[in-house]
């Protein structure tokens, strides 16, 4: 706990525009792809299809979905981004390693990419000064 209480002051302290716009961008992306997922549903289902048969595929397309569209919202506002982050860890892990299972696509393995590493970016890094989480600790 005293580890991310650092984690936290040092972000804090170094924080800059640039950095919570790339957060911003990371939660519109996710959020842009949970709505791509709903409207078109084939999509998804074609990815998953590529990699194997599911009992529960739907109930992952939904998931997925709803997580990226949730999750977006709140990374965007940078409220409970580190948690909001960790639900998309698991989705973004299984977009990059699908690509070698299933048929490789250069886009989305470079998109599942970026959407990683900025993930485990922003895990260590904190929602910013610019954000809801800031300012609700600043309210307590």
């Amino acid at each position: 706990m005293a580890r991310i209480r650092e984690l936290n002051k040092w972000a804090n302290a170094n924080t800059c525009i640039p950095i919570d716009i790339l957060r911003i961008s990371l939660g519109t992306f996710l959020l842009l792809k949970g709505v791509s997922f709903i409207v078109d549903k084939k999509y998804l289902h074609e990815i998953l299809n590529s990699v194997g048969s599911f009992g529960s595929e739907m109930l992952l397309i939904h998931y997925v979905a709803m997580a990226h569209m949730a999750g977006g919202v709140m990374i965007i506002i940078g409220f409970l981004t580190r948690w909001s982050i960790w639900v998309q860890l698991p989705i973004l892990l299984g977009a990059f390693t699908i690509n070698f299972i299933g048929v490789f696509n250069p886009s989305d393995f470079i998109q599942s990419l970026l959407a990683f590493a900025t993930s485990v970016f922003f895990i260590f890094f904190g929602s910013g000064k610019h954000s809801a989480d800031y300012y609700l600790k600043m309210e307590e």
